[in-house]
């Protein structure tokens, strides 16, 4: 499947396929929030959109990036998400580049929101998509930001099936600048293990999309089955495929 990546400030036109990747933190946060229990994650534009979505829908709560701050009820943090229970709620985020990135390209007929955590199960969903090419939006770092890079180049290279290594992918995010400034204490509203949360590779079974809903784009999970093996990869790990009716 033909892909490409660009960076915000590149995009053109409205693409027929994208997936925008926050690795550290905001993809990965969404991630955890479905798992969590939270049903859907609205995507502001700014703050003040975050807060005045909250106050006008009684029950929905506001994430956003940094320290904690009068009216939000969480920030985009997965170690301080992790415990936290979301069940049936309604999430609106506000991040400094995911969704930035997401609202970017929201008329795209397809909108897949990505990080390493529901790497695998983005690019299965790809591959059941006869949708044409894929643009990756690396929102951080003004598209140079090699955690995202590296988590784009992973799925596109998963996109084809095969068994893509996670290794090498894994290890650029961990030694990128956005890791070092997480493990260094740099960035506020921080939890010691958010960089190991942020690398952990298919740690969710979905795919997460993005649709405009009325006015709003909506981020929703999508569960996406696992993939059968190959018979030729059965053959080669020693175990044979089973025969109908055993």
């Amino acid at each position: 499947m033909d892909h490409h990546f660009v960076g915000i400030p590149e995009l053109t036109g409205v693409p027929r396929v994208a997936v925008v990747i926050d690795v550290m933190r905001a993809f990965t946060v969404a991630a955890w929030a479905f798992s969590r229990g939270v049903e859907r994650i609205v995507l502001a534009s700014t703050e003040s959109e975050a807060l005045a979505l909250k106050e006008s829908h009684p029950g929905w709560l506001a994430l956003k990036d940094g320290a904690p701050a009068a009216g939000f009820d969480a920030v985009n943090s997965p170690g301080l998400l992790r415990s936290r229970d979301f069940t049936g709620r309604t999430l609106v985020q506000k991040t400094t580049a995911g969704t930035v990135g997401a609202l970017a390209v929201a008329d795209a007929p397809l909108v897949l929101c990505a990080s390493f955590v529901v790497a695998g199960p983005t690019a299965r969903f790809l591959r059941t998509r006869d949708s044409g090419p894929v643009t990756f939006v690396v929102t951080g770092d003004g598209g140079q930001a090699d955690e995202d890079l590296a988590c784009a180049e992973y799925i596109g290279r998963s996109m084809a099936g095969g068994d893509v290594g996670a290794a090498p992918y894994l290890h650029r995010a961990r030694t990128s600048r956005a890791a070092a400034d997480l493990a260094g204490g740099l960035r506020s509203g921080y939890h010691p293990d958010d960089v190991d949360l942020c690398l952990e590779i298919d740690r969710f079974p979905f795919a997460m999309t993005a649709r405009r809903e009325e006015s709003l784009t909506v981020l929703r999970p999508v569960a996406v089955p696992d993939a059968p093996p190959s018979p030729s990869s059965s053959v080669e790990s020693g175990k044979q495929p089973s025969s109908a009716g055993s």
